[in-house]
């Protein structure tokens, strides 16, 4: 596994493949050990398939409340192997330096709960020294946020291709604290669509067309379209002010600021890309635009939109006031990023709207940013998440110019935690792979600081963003979808 650059790194967890399959390695001859050194097994051979199995459908349900979709809470096992800098250093070493989110107690308090395991034995002692291919396993209950509870609609379904007309606020698939609330998991519980394999990608705030294969020959002919550019994608938005009628076409190079919140900007050091736009209609106060992106970079329609002046018009990240007295237009901030990034943290958390986002608090207090994982750089994440949020970087994922995936973070504990009753723990702990269904449900975990905190829920209208896929076109498709309600002429908020 390649190493981070320094400070606070990122690394991928290791959830269970999709197909939920783990194939044992041929077992080696064990070599002779000295006394008291610790036998650490082989690495296991992942089944590394695309589609999730019916005892991941099972892990929970769904409720629907106050025109949401929610998760009834659950117990989940994250796993990560050991990451070459943990090699040599004590357990406690690693949660105490890299885990930061969760006092100590916390751990010692999980240990004796019996919720951490190493190579799939209890851990004892956290003064443990790690050694290279060391399995490392936590058993969390997990909370996830609430979603649209708008269907997902299907548009097309042959054998070859799923298209569906995605919802906003819904992740395409497993990533940060979406799991069940995801694209993916919604197609295979509700619908029996499952072994799909991915396209393309949607922003979780974007709404629109999104394509799925149900082969691996029909996705590889279409991912060498997308490679090649012969994919046209089409979005529609409604965006702030009277937006020009003849066609504008920005150029501007994209930067990362953030992967961990989902920010970028126009920078020179950012990557090249191209949108067109084209103006349909204009009510007095907000227009309706088509989007034609060239190019696949993160936000790259919503960042090109902000920069000529016509941010969407309730975008959760570009039209806000952090961006200054006139919202990032032609590039001017007059911040660091540093100080962009605390301004729009600080204006979610006084609209207590930090949910939206995918995020909430807790996340704010992990290690900080890291390099990208090479994956668009929207599902990048600290160590605290492999093991503690767990969020997933599919390697099958494609790059979309409208993806952000926000990766979670730990959460963090305030209570005397070295006292809980731990025989009450074991028995919420559930199985050691995860599959508890809905036991976690039933009653409150003493170890889940989410089981103890009161959340705003965000209203059906906080998940709905002004910015839609209308149209997807290859060498031999064409798929399209309704235009939606915000962007007819006469539309009036």
């Amino acid at each position: 596994m390649a190493e981070p650059g320094p400070g606070p790194s990122r690394a991928r967890e290791e959830e269970p493949g999709p197909a939920g399959k783990e194939e044992a390695a041929p077992a080696p001859k064990k070599r002779r050990l000295a006394g008291g050194e610790r036998y650490v097994p082989p690495p296991r051979k992942l089944n590394l398939g695309v589609s999730f199995g019916a005892e991941h459908f099972a892990e929970t349900s769904y409720y629907f409340e106050g025109g949401l979709r929610k998760v009834r809470p659950y117990y989940f096992d994250f796993r990560t192997y050991c990451k070459g800098r943990w090699v040599g250093r004590s357990l406690l070493h690693v949660f105490d330096t890299e885990f930061r989110a969760q006092p100590l107690a916390f751990y010692r308090a999980a240990a004796r709960a019996g919720r951490l395991r190493l190579n799939e034995e209890p851990v004892r002692d956290l003064n443990v020294v790690l050694k290279n291919n060391d399995f490392l396993r936590n058993t969390m209950h997990r909370h996830e946020p609430p979603v649209t509870a708008q269907p997902i609609r299907i548009l097309a379904e042959d054998e070859e291709v799923v298209v569906v007309d995605k919802p906003s606020s819904l992740p395409v698939h497993p990533c940060g604290r979406f799991r069940h609330n995801t694209v993916i998991f919604i197609l295979g519980k509700e619908h029996g669509l499952r072994e799909l394999h991915t396209l393309h990608r949607l922003d979780r705030m974007t709404s629109g067309v999104l394509m799925f294969a149900k082969t691996a020959a029909v996705s590889k002919r279409i991912d060498e379209q997308v490679r090649q550019r012969q994919l046209e994608k089409e979005y529609v938005c409604r965006v702030v002010g009277e937006f020009p009628e003849h066609e504008v076409v920005c150029e501007e190079p994209i930067l990362v600021v953030s992967y961990k919140v989902g920010v970028c900007r126009v920078d020179p050091k950012g990557k090249p890309c191209q949108t067109l736009f084209q103006r349909l209609s204009y009510n007095g106060s907000t227009s309706v635009v088509r989007c034609l992106p060239r190019t696949g970079r993160t936000h790259q329609i919503r960042v090109h939109l902000q920069f000529l002046g016509h941010p969407i018009v309730n975008d959760p990240i570009y039209n806000l006031e952090a961006w200054g007295p006139d919202r990032g237009k032609g590039g001017k901030i007059g911040k660091t990023d540093e100080e962009l990034l605390k301004a729009l943290v600080e204006e979610h958390r006084s609209k207590q709207s930090l949910e939206v986002l995918g995020i909430g608090e807790e996340d704010l207090n992990s290690s900080g940013e890291s390099k990208d994982c090479g994956n668009s750089g929207d599902c990048t994440k600290s160590a605290e998440a492999d093991l503690i949020n767990g969020s997933s970087c599919p390697a099958e994922d494609k790059k979309d110019p409208e993806r952000n995936d926000i990766a979670a973070c730990p959460l963090n504990s305030d209570v005397n935690l070295e006292t809980l009753d731990k025989d009450r723990e074991l028995s919420l702990c559930g199985n050691q792979d995860g599959q508890t269904g809905e036991k976690g449900w039933e009653e409150k975990d003493p170890l889940c600081v989410e089981c103890r905190t009161s959340r705003r829920d965000p209203s059906p209208k906080e998940l709905v963003m002004f910015l839609h896929a209308l149209r997807y076109k290859g060498a031999d498709f064409e798929y399209c979808s309704s235009m939606p309600e915000w962007a007819m002429e006469d539309w009036e908020e």
